[in-house]
Parts: structure tokens; sequence; C-alpha cells
């Protein structure tokens, strides 16, 4: 069937008013700069950082991987164990982008998340830094406990990439007097706070290479209810990091629906994690208590 000349033109204005539009669409903004392109690593450079399943968490060795961010850490010279101190942390690609707020997405509530450790894995603070308004630029404050060279992990995921990413910095942090003493080397239950609070496992003894299920439990010395409320979108969070501080695995519950809340008086969360090689690993566990966040330590070993 012959169209007449005046189906003829209003077909032909229809066609060039969707090609208009869908020029128009390819030119709006989407609110970052950067490209998957951005974050590629060099295949030959050697080992690069994956994303991990998260039913089956993976222990990420940040250090030894080749990431395509580049991290800094800057402190003030007045950074002492015992004081707040003031920090800046810049991130940027490879080729030098600097990885702005519009840059990263939102994951459990935040866009960046910093894990600080120091070196005897006695002080450990999750921390979420700031834009300043500089690209690439972000500020936090934390106050160390003890001093030595603390070690910076960032965790965050790009918006041209919807994959995690991470990135390592060092910074020393002067001592105080009395403050380096001692070492932790915690088991599988811990009392703080009038909370009662263990880690238990299976299969044991833990093996490097197999999955480990890990069973998060806390209990009230005085038999009443635990105050447990979400934390950056989950009821608990474990952090574990080997003795070198070579990586870390960040850990989510598999109870993962916040409108079902673990028992009052007795809440467990169950965890699912694989650590690739043997030795000695301290697990964080990281839970809001009625309004204050409570960090409780974990001595995990694991076998050949």
């Amino acid at each position: 069937m012959s169209l007449s000349p005046a189906e003829r033109r209003q077909f032909a204005w229809i066609t060039i008013g969707a090609v208009a539009v869908f020029a128009a669409l390819r030119l709006l903004p989407t609110g970052t700069n950067l490209s998957h392109m951005d974050f590629r690593v060099d295949p030959r450079a050697g080992n690069a950082i994956e994303f991990c399943d998260p039913a089956n968490p993976q222990f990420i060795p940040v250090v030894a991987a080749k990431s395509p961010v580049a991290m800094t850490i800057a402190l003030g010279r007045d950074a002492v164990a015992g004081s707040p101190a003031v920090a800046t942390v810049r991130l940027a690609t490879t080729n030098g982008k600097p990885l702005r707020v519009q840059d990263l997405l939102v994951t459990h509530t935040e866009r960046l998340h910093l894990l600080i450790v120091d070196p005897a894995l006695r002080d450990y603070q999750h921390v979420h830094p700031t834009p300043t308004g500089e690209p690439g630029e972000w500020r936090f404050t934390f106050t160390p406990s003890r001093g030595g060279t603390y070690r910076f992990f960032a965790d965050f995921t790009p918006a041209a990439t919807g994959r995690g990413l991470y990135a390592s910095a060092d910074h020393d942090i002067a001592s105080r007097a009395g403050s380096d003493e001692g070492s932790l080397m915690p088991g599988l239950d811990a009392m703080q706070d009038g909370h009662r609070f263990t880690l238990g496992l299976a299969p044991q003894p833990a093996r490097a290479g197999r999955p480990i299920d890990l069973r998060f439990a806390i209990t009230r010395t005085d038999g009443g209810a635990v105050a447990l409320k979400p934390v950056m979108d989950a009821y608990a969070h474990l952090v574990a990091f080997d003795e070198a501080r070579s990586g870390f695995a960040h850990l989510h519950p598999v109870e993962a629906d916040l409108a079902k809340p673990p028992a009052a008086t007795n809440p467990v969360l169950n965890f699912k994690l694989t650590i690739p090689r043997a030795g000695r690993y301290l697990v964080w566990a990281q839970v809001n208590l009625g309004g204050l966040e409570t960090f409780v330590p974990f001595g995990l070993n694991v076998a050949e």
C-alpha cells in the first residue's frame, strides 16, 4: 500500500523527532565523567582486584593486588596516639582523573568507606570521609589509640562500573607513653559493656581455601533484651584482617532483610567467609547497641 504525500511527510517528521530525542538523551550528563575504561588494569601488570561473590565473600589481597585507583593519605604533623587527627584522603584513577562525589555509588549508606587498623590490629576504626569540594579530595577525623604505621583501606564502588574496588595507603602515627603496650590475642568469646559476644565457626578447624560458616551471637549479662539496631544497612558487620595487614574481608550477614530483626534476647547472625591462606586472623565485629557503635575483636586460626 502506497502512502500519500501527506502521510509520507508525517512519517518523516515522526522519524526526525525520534532521532532528535535519542540524540538529546545521549547528550544528557550521566553524573560522572569516568567510564569503565578508566578502571582497566593491564593484565601484564600482575594481580588485579576483582569483584567477589557476595554469597561467598573472599579475603581481598588489597596491598599485593594492583588497583586502578591511586590513594594517598595526608595527616597533620601533630598526629599523635590519643589525640583527634584531621586527615585528607585523595582518590584518582591511574591516568590521573580524580574520583569525585558523583563518581561513586552509595553502598551501605555511604559513598566511601575507610577501614583503619594499626600494626598490632588492636585499633580498628571504620569511618566515612566527606568530600571537601576539591575534586577527588575527602576529609575525615579519627582518634588513633596507638602509635605506629596505620594502614587505611578504602572500599568504594565507581558509578562507571558498578563493581566494588579497593585501595590502600599507610601513614605514621606518633606514639604516646604507654599507648603501644601489649598485643591483642583474643579468642572467640568476649565480654564488653555488659554484653557477651561469641563467634562460632563450622567446620572446625577452619581451613584455608574452604568456605567457613560464622555464627555471631550477643547476649546481655543481665539476661535482658539486646538493643541491636542496624548499622550501615545491616545488623552487624564483620571485618577480617591477617597479621600482615595484606588485605581484608568485609562480611555482611546472611540475614539481609532489615524488616526481620534477630531475636531480641539472643540475636544471632550468620556469615560466610573463605580465607585463602593459613595463619592467624583478627575478626572485628561492628554493631549498634542502643545507638552506640561497638567494636569487638575475635581471634581466628586458619589451618592448612
